[in-house]
Parts: C-alpha cells; structure tokens; sequence
C-alpha cells in the first residue's frame, strides 16, 4: 500500500474510534458536548494517537487495547490546543482553517470544553485500566499523564507564557520545545511500547526517538509561521513574529534551523532503523512529517 493511502487509512481508523470514544451530543446541557466535538473533529493530522498505535504494533502488541489510550491522547492534545488559541494565551481566530473555539462558544465555554476534553480522556484511561487491570495499561496511562502534566506540555506552556514578548536564552527555549511539544510526542510512542509489552530499553529508545521528533517537528512549524501562508497551515501565520517570541528561526536563522530539525530528523530515523523491520511505518512517518511545506 502506497504511504500516503495508508496514512489517510490510519487517520480513518482513528477518526472512527473517537467516535466511540467521545460522549453523545444529546447529553444536558448539549452547548459543552458541541463544542468538544467542534475541535476534536476539526481534522488534523492525527499524530499523536496514529503513533500510540503504530508503536504498539511495533513491539508485537494488539493495537485494539492501546486505543483508548490513543484516543484520549488526541483529546487531551485537542484541550491544549483550545486553551492555547484562547485570548489569554496565543489569542489565534483560526484552527484548522475556521474559527476557534472561543470564537464560537464564547471564552467560557471554550475553557469548559477543554476542561470536558481532558477530564474526559482521563476518565476513558482510567476505565481502561479499571477494565483490564496490568502493567500494561497502567504504564500506558503514565506515560500520557506524564507527557501532559507538570513534567511535560503544562509546564513548557507555562514558561512559553512566562517568557512571552521577553527574550530568552536558547537553553529555555530548548527546555519549552523538549516539553510544550516533545513531551506529548514521547508519551504517545512510550505508551503504545508499553501498552503492547515492550521491554523497558525499547520504549526508553521509542520515547528517545519521541523527543527528537518532537523537537524537530516544532522548529518546523517555527519556520513554516514564516515562510507559509494561512491558506496552506490553516492558522495564522507570522504569529510569532506578533507576539513577539523568541524561536529557533528568531536566534538561528532559517538555513540553520533547516538543519537542526533534519539532523534530528536522521537521529529519530536511525533509532527505528535500529529496532528494526517492525518499525517500518513510524521510519516513514517521521521522513514525511520532517519534511512537510505546509
């Protein structure tokens, strides 16, 4: 199967699982329920769950029991990124290509539904765990929870509020790309190795790999704020630029940029390489995301 046709097959297989996943619209008061649903079926890449599941197909595990998993990882994903687009924060009118969320719902129901959207995908973890009691399901459930909290996308969001408008040494800005962005990366493919079983050396090495694409992956999306248009990323661009932050392109330049996130790029690739065959599909994910224009 050509890549490209398997990803959009993937994103499906997701988009179908969330699903079942997410509560009922008609549930009282519906206002909360639509405006979960408005982001979280917003469209996207679907990284971070397709990883959950590729990872545990990896290490010869069924994917079926890394899904709830997988899917609460793209609603907590979906809550940070309403959160971020709020006034408060990035101040952004558009996700996706439409309006955010407190540009529909209004500030405080966007607040809620990210709220609903987290606490929700805790929930979906906890019954998985509650369900299928084992180390498995427990690691998995860490290592989302830890790649979400306080010692991973809370806290580089706080420091990236912190130091909003300021400059900043290139030591913090590493710290806030390692946990803002990196740390969810590193979670998904930590909790598919741990879901399907892998020893604890392999998934320190998944999660190793997480953390450079990571890394990479947000340097590129500082380089395409400048050089994309609106149409083609689906949010506003030169948003860096307005809100005055510091990124790689602000303290390296473009052409150094490039190059930071491709040798990032070949670290990540060279650890699936080294797992081997099974690894396949994330070797190829990591090459199209690393190397995306838009």
């Amino acid at each position: 199967m050509d890549f490209k046709q398997e990803l959009q097959e993937r994103i499906k297989e997701i988009e179908e699982a969330l699903e079942h996943y997410i509560p009922r619209q008609e549930a009282f008061p519906p206002v909360i329920f639509e405006a979960m649903r408005y982001s979280l079926f917003a469209g996207g890449k679907r990284l971070r769950p397709m990883m959950v599941l590729a990872a545990c197909e990896a290490v010869g595990g069924d994917k079926k029991k890394a899904e709830p998993f997988a899917c609460a990882l793209e609603m907590i994903h979906t809550y940070s990124l309403i959160h971020d687009d709020l006034p408060a924060m990035d101040n952004d009118d558009y996700r996706r290509g439409r309006p955010t969320s407190h540009k529909v719902f209004g500030e405080d129901m966007a607040i809620l539904a990210g709220d609903g959207l987290l606490h929700h995908a805790m929930e979906i973890m906890a019954k998985a765990c509650w369900e299928n009691p084992s180390k498995e399901t427990c690691g998995a459930m860490y290592a989302i929870a830890k790649g979400a909290g306080v010692h991973g996308m809370l806290t580089g969001q706080a420091v990236d509020v912190q130091y909003d408008g300021k400059p900043m040494e290139k030591e913090v800005l590493e710290f806030i790309h390692v946990h803002k962005t990196a740390a969810m990366i590193r979670g998904a493919l930590e909790a598919g190795a741990r879901a399907g079983g892998a020893p604890e050396e392999v998934v320190e090495r998944f999660g190793l790999a997480g953390e450079k694409i990571g890394v990479a992956f947000q340097i590129l999306d500082d380089i395409l704020d400048v050089t994309s248009t609106t149409e083609e990323l689906g949010k506003p661009v030169h948003s860096d630029e307005k809100n005055q932050k510091t990124t790689y392109v602000t303290l390296y330049g473009i052409e150094k940029s490039k190059e930071i996130a491709a040798q990032l790029s070949r670290e990540a690739e060279e650890i699936w390489k080294e797992q081997g065959e099974s690894c396949h599909f994330l070797l190829e994910l990591t090459s199209y995301l690393l190397k995306r224009t838009y």
